[in-house]
């Protein structure tokens, strides 16, 4: 299953994504990211990146879809992938479109999640990042709860992205509607998109994601009691089973006989010393 998920900043892209790899165990593929790895690895693309952002430039296309290609050359991408945050605009889907062609590895599904701005505007106001590990959290729709970083073992040490706050999403939305909302029309045409509603409970939004994928609807993991509390728990069923009628009316005559009979026995005693 390879898999892109598009929408606006704070629809939840991040979060069904992990939701998704959890899910169906394969990686999520953030161009963000690969361009932390590869420059904090030195390697020859993460150099050229790294020059590319101390000297104030944009990132080349060219450069991130030669990261994707070494990303979905590992092993654990076999069984699939998602990309979250890339393409952002036509000239990337275009070039997306031909790499994966060329690798014989094609997209599966486009899926667009669709959410009111103003909710928008609410949700991306309390996103959090964590320092650590990189997870997203929102302090309105998934707080981190009591989970832990996987990499320190603490709890998260949530900060808030520069871009987050309130004062900057009315134009980066606008500039999701200049260059990213019309990959819609571009998948669409491909016979790829889905679009889900993704306002509201994050479970019934999952849900959602999971149907137009075609994959079974999430649900809560059964767990086996130990052996010792299987052992009573039967023995307490057993102990709860009605007997059958004709059980019953065979002890109850059982019962009957066993106290007539003494009885019986007197009397015939009674008799002998009569006589």
């Amino acid at each position: 299953m390879r898999i892109v998920l598009l929408g606006a900043p704070g629809s939840g892209k991040g979060t069904q994504s992990q939701r998704l790899v959890e899910r169906v165990h394969i990686p999520q593929i953030s161009t963000g990211d690969l361009l932390r790895s590869a420059v904090s690895r030195g390697t020859e693309l993460g150099r050229q990146a790294r020059e590319a952002m101390e000297g104030g430039r944009l990132v080349d296309d060219s450069l991130v879809l030669g990261m994707i290609r070494e990303r979905v050359a590992e092993p654990d991408t076999r069984r699939g992938f998602i990309l979250d945050g890339f393409p952002r605009n036509l000239a990337q889907a275009h070039a997306l479109d031909h790499l994966l062609e060329a690798i014989k590895r094609p997209l599966d599904a486009v899926v667009q999640l669709e959410v009111d701005y103003r909710e928008l505007v609410r949700r991306i106001s309390g996103r959090r990042t964590c320092a650590d590990c990189g997870r997203v959290f929102n302090l309105l729709t998934s707080p981190p709860g009591t989970t832990l970083c996987p990499k320190t073992g603490h709890a998260h040490r949530l900060i808030q992205r520069p871009d987050d706050n309130e004062a900057t999403v009315a134009e980066r939305l606008r500039v999701y509607d200049e260059k990213t909302r019309p990959l819609i029309d571009f998948y669409r045409a491909r016979g790829l998109l889905r679009v889900i509603d993704a306002e509201g409970d994050v479970d019934a939004v999952t849900r959602r994601l999971s149907k137009v994928l075609g994959m079974p609807a999430l649900r809560a993991p059964v767990r086996k009691k130990p052996a010792a509390a299987r052992k009573v728990l039967k023995k307490t069923a057993a102990s709860r089973k009605v007997a059958p009628k004709n059980t019953l009316r065979k002890k109850t005559a059982a019962r009957t006989v066993r106290r007539s009979a003494p009885a019986k026995r007197a009397s015939t005693a009674t008799r002998g010393k009569r006589r």
